[in-house]
């Protein structure tokens, strides 16, 4: 069995690795940039490593530099995680020739799956079902062109080395073909240093559909069955569950059987996971579900197939890596009950889910459920990297049950002054269409605004708030608030909350919530959304796009730039881009007008609310 283990990751998967390391008894290396100086990954391993600056590119995938701390503090084994560096196939190699223990599968199995069009052409030759498409070497924008057109529109444009929704379009018509293909090469060879492509036929009503897969060195390959990651935002997946919703005995075991084929392909070893699309039309069948890609390495979501499996995936992997057969074989497991997970991500809803990073000052999650993070109250959220918090997980005996304890769970998390989105996952338990299974990966755009929490007070917030800041007064006053000779009994408070202000008393109806008195005001969360109420009056003071001032949203970096000073613009023409927390934000022109001032240029580091343009309206 391994005895050390350096865990080449941060945040919430490091300090999960640690926590099943420490386990076993294996003592555990962590690995931090600048930014995670103070992380809880750094202050949960019994060594850690400073590897470079807080840019992961500098930092967290330098091979060389996590080979090095390896080295210099004795550990045995190397742990990626997922992202970063976890299927690259040079740095699992590097590893092993470096002498150490590399947990996870085979170099040329992370290559042979790392491509998407090349595996496709494997799988078709295993006879593993693909997608219909074009997954060719001709990167022709013409050829490609003709080549969607033969497909039939809508098609997907996929980088071949892509990932986590990043280097992918949707394309409706022919006219939209070209801007979206130079769209995605762009982010395709600034994320993976591949701007390849491939073209596949878009499902009109897809689910995406996964099955765990886990290999060992002694020939065996088992499944741990499907879980279901069909609802995402922007291609990045929110909630997933174990097992899928209307997945019936036969279908799941075509579906999984093939799975275990597509790892017998590639020889794989260690966890794995073979995703799948499915045409949900008419419900889940066999023969409408197709191979996307492999993940050569743990996912986010792996918890939900272990609370249905009863099995430890992290200990998997390092009893493999050690040169165990597996655990359990096939029939052996089995799924009981259901399981599903929410990623609380540091964003806001309100504001087109835009990342909120800053300091955690004031962090709680119910006592209920299953909560893997890697900060704890008093960290910060740092615009460097992913900006989830943490994942809200919990099982029952049915869905309907699971679906009940993440909505309580994501109610009742509360985090401030960083905006999350547990309101809007508490939002998404309610809707009839997700509790009744009527789920693909459309569903959260094809509600817009319907999931986005409310970002006014309505009057019972408005009344709790009251209460709780009446509340702090009568304490003041040692209880004898509204008793003094010839006074009214009722007591008032004025508060406001952003331009709004309201004077209150304490006979009002009440919402269902929890609320904090701060030093200036109240917190009220509620269903997982937090309003702030500030005492007395206060002026608006805040800034609006009226006066044609495009400020930045976050902390970011500023990718392109569409217009020059003096150039006239129609309302919605993009003026650009910024990129923060691996993400890209269009800016537009508010209104029809003139560039009158134009602040940045492309690979501008800008701070929050920093003016980039200014544009004035057309007479």
């Amino acid at each position: 069995m391994i005895q050390s283990l350096l865990i080449a990751n941060r945040g919430e998967i490091a300090c999960r690795i640690i926590r099943t390391a420490r386990s076993m008894g294996i003592r555990t290396v962590a690995v931090y940039s600048d930014a995670d100086a103070k992380a809880l990954h750094v202050r949960q391993a019994d060594e850690a490593v400073h590897i470079g600056p807080s840019p992961a590119r500098e930092s967290y995938l330098v091979s060389e530099k996590i080979i090095a701390a390896a080295k210099a503090t004795g550990a045995e084994a190397i742990h990626p995680g997922y992202g970063f560096l976890s299927e690259n196939a040079a740095f699992a190699q590097a590893v092993i020739d470096a002498g150490l223990i590399w947990v996870g599968p085979k170099p040329a199995s992370i290559t042979a799956m790392g491509l998407k069009d090349a595996a496709k052409q494997l799988m078709a030759a295993a006879g593993v079902p693909v997608t219909p498409g074009y997954m060719g070497e001709n990167q022709d924008p013409a050829f490609l062109a003709s080549q969607a057109a033969e497909i039939g529109y809508p098609v997907l444009i996929k980088a071949v080395a892509g990932g986590g929704g990043k280097g992918m379009r949707k394309v409706e018509a022919a006219a939209d073909f070209a801007d979206a293909l130079a769209s995605c090469q762009r982010e395709a060879a600034a994320s993976f240093g591949n701007a390849h492509v491939l073209i596949e036929k878009c499902i009109q009503r897809p689910r995406h559909i996964e099955v765990q897969v886990f290999g060992d060195t002694h020939g065996n390959v088992v499944h741990l069955f499907e879980r279901d990651c069909s609802l995402q935002r922007r291609h990045q997946k929110v909630i997933e569950e174990a097992p899928a919703p209307g997945m019936d005995e036969a279908t799941r075991e075509a579906l999984c059987a093939a799975a275990v084929k597509a790892a017998k392909a590639v020889d794989y070893v260690g966890a794995g996971t073979i995703e799948f699309i499915a045409d949900a039309s008419e419900g889940l069948r066999a023969d409408r579900i197709w191979f996307m890609e492999m993940n050569t390495r743990l996912q986010v979501e792996h918890p939900v197939t272990e609370m249905i499996t009863g099995v430890d995936l992290v200990e998997w992997q390092l009893r493999v890596a050690s040169g165990e057969p597996l655990p359990k074989r096939q029939d052996e497991l089995s799924i009981n009950g259901w399981a599903m997970e929410a990623r609380l991500y540091a964003e806001d809803p309100a504001k087109g889910f835009l990342p909120s990073t800053g300091r955690l000052e004031y962090l709680l999650f119910p006592a209920e459920g299953r909560i893997e993070m890697g900060v704890e109250e008093g960290d910060s959220i740092s615009p460097f990297y992913d900006p989830m918090v943490a994942k809200l997980v919990v099982h029952g005996d049915d869905r309907a049950q699971a679906i009940d304890r993440l909505r309580e769970l994501a109610s009742g998390t509360e985090v401030w002054p960083v905006r999350t989105n547990a309101g809007f996952i508490e939002r998404v338990m309610h809707d009839s269409d997700f509790v009744a299974g009527h789920i693909d990966t459309g569903f959260i755009a094809a509600r817009g605004d319907a999931l986005i929490p409310p970002d006014e007070p309505d009057d019972l917030i408005w009344g709790t708030a009251a209460t709780f800041a009446l509340q702090k007064v009568r304490d003041a006053d040692g209880g004898l608030a509204g008793f003094r000779l010839n006074a009214s009994s009722r007591v008032s408070v004025t508060l406001s909350h952003r331009d709004s202000t309201r004077t209150l008393t304490d006979d009002l109806v009440l919402a269902e919530a929890t609320g904090y008195t701060t030093d200036d005001g109240v917190l009220v969360f509620h269903k997982g959304t937090v309003f702030q109420f500030l005492k007395g009056k206060r002026s608006a003071g805040h800034l609006h796009a009226s006066d044609g001032a495009i400020l930045a949203p976050m902390p970011g970096k500023v990718i392109a730039v569409e217009v020059t000073a003096g150039d006239t613009v129609t309302k919605g023409q993009k003026l650009l881009v910024l990129e923060a927390m691996k993400m890209e934000h269009a800016l537009t022109a508010p209104f029809d007008g003139t560039v009158a001032e134009l602040t940045v240029a492309v690979g501008s580091q800008v701070q929050v609310e920093a003016l980039l343009v200014r544009v004035e309206k057309a007479e």
